[in-house]
């Protein structure tokens, strides 16, 4: 425990009046201890830069052997003159037969288009839409209390412990939720499941198509992912019916893969635009709150009530090269970190049944602990792809000093040079899980107010939309017109497993306020100074 204590934090809590008891008519106050993320500035593992490294020559080797060939090919030719080059290639030329002159050429033909055929397409992203429910599903955190309350599925100990969370969550008064959770009844069924996803799913992709032009039945890969409602027939198949698209589509769909299986499907859905050419892919990312609302008293299964709301994302992907004027952005890297081989890691978002036989999720008290270390390792990769090079050699070089001869006896550890990531990105869409672990995450990577400031609205605004809470922060960043041409966007989210994912973007052009965006009728009022 004792090696622990630098990850704790406490904070004392006014609770206001007794109202019953023996200390009725006093002031009583509360200790609240919590855990930090890991100061992962002070860890970064050698073998995480390694993989960032190999991830990097794989990549790029052309950019190490073609400007090398440039540069002999150069002071070879560069002290001709022109008759004299002329006069050496025809001389060189003229001691070959017509025969081998075409055959040289049709090897060089033959290698170039081999060497074109098997690079990889550009990935663009044509448009997004983000699902914005009606305001009749709106709810402040005054009316999220009182519905909690009216359901009847709560004693007064899990309300008053909901409604702290809530009012410390950085969630504001405008989030949706489902009307299903207003009933007294159960609301984890098949048909409110469907009916949420339904209304999700179709209002985003209805949008979807509306802003791209795109017919449902030109799309050739469709990939959804919903981490706890997976119904048979599955939602990618509820989609296929209702649109009526095409019978040789390529449809996936990826369920208990938490809130950054929104990247994973992307990576699912650029993979398959890989070996699928001249194709357009949609990837939908959604959550149902009605069928993962937990009526029990069991407090670490009451934590994702109080943060989840309704939402959806739907984006359109193409692999064809003429979409290059239409495209909004281009998809430059994706890097995956899955932690699931450690049990705690694993059980750090359970879903389970409690003493009553009620289902829901349970999330450990080591949350943010096993989130900062899936993150450390995540950026850790990531650096080499994206960082500048005199940030690269500067953090590697620091990085192999620390490992070959670490510090003197009964010397302090000397922080490590930790490289700046701002460098690499002009925006950022931190995934809005919640108040605290946005909080840690401004902290540890050094990020200012406005680097965080569409993850914070995101969250005030909507609330924790799982997956798609990333498109919601990029809607956000297109409301405000700040993405200008050959803007860095970096999106990274994370969630059970447990699981770290980034995915990087680069504008093609400057994005101007869309016509139809979630945010365009309150984007004046962001960001609030409550933020």
């Amino acid at each position: 425990m004792d090696g622990e204590q630098h990850l704790l934090s406490t904070e004392i809590v006014n609770r206001g009046i007794e109202s019953s008891g023996p200390d009725a008519g006093s002031l009583t106050f509360s200790v609240r201890v919590r855990r930090r993320l890991p100061d992962f500035v002070q860890s970064v593992n050698l073998k995480y830069v390694k993989l960032g490294y190999h991830y990097l020559i794989n990549h790029g080797i052309y950019l190490a052997t073609v400007p090398l060939l440039v540069l002999v090919f150069s002071a070879e030719v560069g002290s001709l003159s022109r008759e004299e080059l002329w006069r050496k290639a025809w001389d060189s030329t003229a001691r070959y037969d017509l025969a081998t002159v075409l055959g040289f050429l049709g090897v060089l033909v033959f290698t170039l288009s081999v060497y074109l055929m098997s690079k990889p397409r550009p990935i663009y992203l044509l448009d997004f839409a983000c699902f914005k429910p009606h305001d009749d599903l709106k709810v402040t955190k005054k009316q999220f209390s009182e519905v909690a309350k009216k359901s009847g599925k709560f004693d007064e100990a899990s309300l008053e412990f909901q409604k702290r969370i809530v009012e410390s969550s950085g969630i504001g008064d405008e989030t949706y939720v489902p009307k299903s959770i207003m009933s007294s009844e159960n609301t984890a069924t098949m048909k409110e499941g469907r009916a949420e996803a339904s209304t999700v799913m179709f209002g985003a992709l209805d949008e979807l198509f509306e802003k791209t032009k795109i017919r449902p039945k030109d799309v050739g890969v469709l990939v959804v992912n919903c981490s706890i409602f997976n119904p048979t027939p599955s939602l990618s198949a509820m989609i296929i019916n209702h649109y009526k698209m095409r019978g040789n589509i390529l449809s996936f769909n990826i369920g208990g893969m938490g809130c950054s299986a929104g990247i994973i499907a992307l990576d699912l859905a650029r993979d398959m635009l890989q070996a699928n050419p001249n194709n357009y892919a949609v990837v939908v990312s959604t959550e149902m709150v009605g069928f993962n609302w937990y009526p029990g008293k069991e407090r670490s299964m009451l934590i994702p009530n109080c943060f989840f709301r309704m939402g959806c994302s739907a984006i359109l992907l193409s692999n064809r090269r003429r979409d290059y004027t239409r495209a909004k952005y281009r998809l430059e890297h994706i890097v995956r970190t899955h932690k699931g081989a450690d049990d705690r890691s694993f059980r750090s978002v359970y879903q389970e049944e409690d003493d009553q036989r009620f289902k829901g999720l349970k999330i450990s008290k080591d949350l943010v602990e096993i989130g900062g270390d899936a993150l450390k390792t995540n950026i850790t990769t990531l650096g080499p792809l994206v960082l500048p090079f005199s940030e690269q050699l500067y953090f590697f070089a620091t990085l192999i000093w620390r490992h070959l001869f670490g510090t003197t006896k009964g010397s302090q550890p000397k922080k490590p040079y930790i490289p700046d990531y701002k460098l690499a990105f002009e925006h950022f869409c931190v995934h809005a899980a919640s108040k605290t672990v946005l909080d840690e995450l401004q902290r540890n990577l050094e990020l200012s107010e406005k680097n965080m400031e569409a993850s914070r609205a995101t969250l005030h605004r909507f609330g924790n939309t799982s997956s798609s809470s990333i498109w919601y922060e990029l809607a956000y960043l297109e409301a405000k017109e700040r993405i200008k041409r050959g803007d860095r966007i970096w999106q990274i989210a994370f969630g059970s497993g447990f699981k770290c994912n980034s995915a990087v973007w680069r504008s093609m052009g400057r994005v101007r306020s869309p016509s139809r965006n979630p945010w365009l009728d309150c984007i004046n009022r962001y960001p609030p100074e409550a933020l």
